[in-house]
């Protein structure tokens, strides 16, 4: 009585003085706002999502503080046509990053350094050596000649001498042959192709000495950036330094260079990016939508004005809450934002619906409106009790970002019920009444359809709940279907710069960022330890700091010296190239070799491959002979680069390269020993996979063998299979205690077991059929979605109670149990719900979208069971339980 009093005391008031009670409302909605948007942050960092003090999050830790160079940075990926320009323009770039100090704590590219370049040979397998050697050694009359005449007719005459040397190779079959014509020749005829046809291009000198040299055509450069955590993309600044250098790299005269942008912080931009889009996107659909139902619900401007005004306060001080109570949204808890949208209004319908009501029978306003807040408010309190359940049940667990999700959007529903109680009622004071509605309800054209539709379920009761059992069995078989992925990057935007390259390094077992890592005391453990690893069937390689220790030193070492009395001093000082004045007597004399050597072959490749550099060679004869100077000049010079551009320093690198010399750990630069021992010294092994972790059955596998030698591994493919396994144990945890929670409030609420079970069974029913529908759709239960089922628990156990209030006073089949405002209010409440949520659908994040997805159809069910199969069963079991009690 007490709380009835008070509650009747606070109506009277706000009803009796609106301006005052709305102005106030008004202030602290301003400092509201202020304070949200000086404070709230957002936290894209997945780590903490989930079980922060779980040990494999402390082994984590535990590496991070070891080696935490790393952390924090931009993996820029550098690609081009070829090798030689791939390592020009890294260098050029990190050039310029390294002096951007505005943006930019550091940057390094990990294998290109002055001591790579130096003992580079020594870290190919002596296989490889002893091939590069032989090509070397082959190759070297035909360096020697290019390096007395470095320009277009040398080059020429080379080929023209590699022709001549395979014919005689072909007649003496001892003689061995020196080069692969074809494929020589199909490199030389795509370049020359390509730059007869405005294109640019390069030919490959380091392809061509060392084809079987390894190489993935990409050089890495990381970039510590400094982050501005005042912007909602604190790394925005540093990745538009690096768009304007990767521009300032590009040569007009060579092939492009593409520079892609990924790792943890380019990842976490992009996100940040799409998400902000993606949002505000959803936001405006939802708020578009939203408008519309209302327009629809209350054929009436004046009460959608108060309802979106009303819901715009609500939400300003649900971020002000947010801010107090978590200060930065995590990638899951920001999906309360747009959850206020829909669950929100929801109370703004009831009060206005009722209202609307109301007014037929007051011809008062001001008694329509205080009948409206005493009867209204504690359904809505209760309303907001019981949805809140499925929320809070997830603050217990250890899945933190759904923890503060239940916490914000649990919550918030009381905020936004204040506001409603607050702010609508002042407003309706305040503005005028409306004087029309259109037709009334049961004069509306939909009104015979809603009456009709009414009894189906009341009537066909039987059959409805023979189809029900049915659906339910097959649901319970599509359930265990449902696919689950959490992988993080799965539920980003797949179309960002930073995903796309993410997952071709993943493509690549020598790039592949999912490894693992583990951290040994010393020497001896280290060894021990990769030798255990590398003999595990799953594990592709290991590398520790003594594998930088180059072996077979000594047998690699004679090899390079005998490259420096093969190669001479004509390496150590190639000539840079000169411009030829007039290639075409050479081109004319490759024609002819190439003439007298098609009649000899018999190979059909070797002879299109000869007939095609013949026909480039003579389509650059007829440019030469159209062009006039210094256009001819201009022609010449691009021939020229494209064919001979990479050969000097290709050279220059292979005359640093044979300065190696014998290298023992001591000697390893600081920045490459520090990668592998830490300052404390542990150190580091690297494991690399040896089959596709994007399948869970082999990423399994991985885990458990790597783990069942070295149980304080830690690496992304650890993170994942051990957050998933924590988030099921969390689910397991919050749906347990939210169905305990929700049966213990129906039962307090309801006093009657039956009432309970019948909400119960229609509230399993709709989760049921929605993860059914999930495995239909193939949408697979992630990180982002999977907080589908507390925001669906609530709102199926808040509308159940709504209606099984109803059915226990209108089981009558000449009863329409849909016209009632409260029916009516449940059905537009979950239109509005499902729009803002809807909206999220389409968001280009995909974690975003799936929730959306999920969300839908499962407030869909939601409806399916509460206006269709909770009348039947309530038909079936009340009726014969108590008989029909109309009112």
């Amino acid at each position: 009585m007490s709380i009835n009093r008070s509650y009747a005391s606070f109506g009277n008031w706000t009803l009796g003085h609106p301006f005052t009670a709305l102005s106030v409302l008004v202030v602290l909605g301003i400092l509201a706002a202020h304070y949200a948007i000086g404070h709230l942050r957002i936290d894209t960092d997945t780590g903490k999502l989930i079980a922060p003090d779980a040990p494999f999050q402390q082994y984590r830790r535990l590496y991070e503080q070891a080696f935490s160079q790393d952390l924090s940075t931009l993996l820029l990926v550098v690609e081009s046509d070829t090798p030689e320009l791939t390592k020009s323009a890294s260098r050029r770039l990190l050039g310029l990053l390294s002096n951007n100090t505005a943006h930019f704590n550091s940057a390094y590219i990990p294998d290109d350094n002055e001591f790579f370049r130096q003992n580079g040979l020594l870290y190919l397998d002596t296989d490889e050596l002893q091939t590069l050697s032989n090509n070397l050694s082959v190759a070297q009359p035909f360096i020697g000649r290019i390096a007395q005449e470095p320009n277009l007719t040398g080059f020429f005459s080379i080929f023209e001498d590699a022709l001549k040397a395979t014919d005689e190779a072909a007649k003496d079959k001892t003689q061995v042959v020196p080069v692969d014509v074809a494929s020589l020749a199909d490199r030389i005829s795509l370049v020359l192709h390509k730059t007869i046809n405005g294109e640019n291009a390069l030919l490959s000198w380091e392809l061509l000495i060392a084809e079987k040299k390894r190489h993935s055509g990409k050089e890495f450069i990381i970039a510590s950036p400094k982050l501005d955590h005042s912007h909602i993309r604190p790394a925005q600044g540093a990745i538009e330094a690096i768009r304007k250098a990767a521009t300032d790299i590009q040569d007009p005269g060579l092939p492009a260079v593409k520079v892609w942008v990924t790792g943890e912080v380019g990842l976490e931009d992009d996100e940040l990016a799409g998400m902000s889009t993606g949002t505000f996107t959803a936001s405006v659909f939802s708020v578009v939508l939203v408008l519309f139902i209302l327009l629809v619900a209350y054929r009436s401007i004046l009460l959608t004005v108060a309802t979106l005004l009303t819901l715009a306060l609500g939400m300003i001080f649900c971020g002000a809450f947010a801010a107090i109570a978590v200060t930065e949204l995590n990638l899951i808890s920001l999906a309360f934002a747009v959850s206020n949208i829909g669950l929100g209004v929801e109370y703004a319908i009831h009060f206005c619906l009722r209202y609307r009501d109301n007014l037929k029978d007051h011809a008062d306003k001001e008694l329509a409106l205080r009948n409206t807040f005493m009867t209204v408010g504690p359904s809505l309190l209760l309303a907001a009790g019981t949805t809140s359940i499925g929320l809070y049940a997830f603050i217990p667990t250890d899945y933190k970002g759904v923890a503060e999700l239940g916490l914000l959007a649990g919550t918030s529903l009381f905020i936004c019920l204040l506001i409603t109680l607050v702010s609508l009622p002042t407003l309706l004071k305040i503005l005028p009444a409306p004087r029309k509605f259109g037709l009334e309800v049961d004069q509306h054209p939909l009104s015979n359809l809603s009456r009709k539709l009414a009894t189906l379920p009341l009537r066909y009761a039987k059959p409805v709940f023979v189809a029900t059992l049915v659906l339910a069995l097959i649901s319970i078989v599509l359930a265990f279907n449902v696919k689950t992925d959490f992988n993080p990057i799965d539920l980003r935007d797949p179309n960002t710069e930073s995903v796309v390259a993410f997952k071709r390094l993943m493509a690549d077992e020598e790039t592949t960022p999912m490894t693992l890592n583990v951290l040994t005391q010393d020497k001896n453990s280290t060894k021990i330890l990769q030798q255990k690893l590398s003999a595990l069937a799953s594990v592709d390689k290991t590398i520790s700091l003594f594998d930088l220790q180059p072996t077979d030193q000594d047998e690699k070492l004679a090899l390079i010296e005998e490259l420096v009395l093969i190669l001479g001093p004509q390496v150590q000082h190639f000539p840079q190239l000169k411009t030829d004045a007039d290639p075409a007597p050479g081109i004319i004399r490759l024609i002819k070799a190439i003439d007298t050597l098609l009649s000899q072959k018999s190979s059909t490749r070797e002879r299109a491959s000869l007939t095609n550099l013949k026909k480039e060679l003579q389509e650059i004869l007829i440019e030469l002979d159209a062009r006039l100077q210094p256009s001819r000049k201009v022609f010449i010079e691009k021939i020229q680069t494209a064919l001979l551009g990479t050969l000097p320093e290709v050279m220059h690198e292979l005359s640093v390269s044979l300065e190696a010399r014998q290298i023992s750990l001591a000697d390893l630069p600081p920045d490459i020993r520090e990668r592998w021992l830490s300052n404390d010294g542990l150190y580091r092994i690297q494991i690399f996979p040896k089959k596709n972790l994007n399948d869970l059955t082999n990423l399994k596998e991985f885990i458990t063998e790597v783990q069942s030698v070295a149980p304080q591994t830690t690496g992304l493919p650890i993170i994942y299979w051990e957050s998933m396994k924590e988030v099921v144990q969390a689910f397991e945890e919050a749906i347990v205690i939210a169905l305990v929670a929700i049966a213990l409030v129906l039962l307090a609420i309801r006093r009657s077991f039956l009432d309970t079970a019948l909400v119960m069974a229609t509230l399993i029913l709709a989760g049921l059929f929605t993860m059914a529908s999930a495995a239909l759709t193939n949408t697979p239960v992630n990180f982002a979605n999977i907080i589908a089922l507390p925001l669906l628990l609530g709102l199926g156990v808040d509308n159940g109670i709504h209606m099984l209030v109803k059915l226990r006073h209108s089981l009558s089949e000449e009863e329409n149990i849909y016209e009632s405002s409260t029916a009516r209010a449940i059905f537009f409440g979950a239109l509005t719900t499902s729009s803002s949520f809807g909206g999220l659908a389409f968001s280009p994040h995909a974690g975003i979208s799936s929730m959306g997805l999920i969300i839908t159809i499962g407030i869909f069910w939601i409806m399916v069971c509460t206006f269709i199969i909770l009348p039947a069963l309530s038909k079936l079991i009340l009726s014969h339980k108590e008989g029909n009690q109309p009112r």
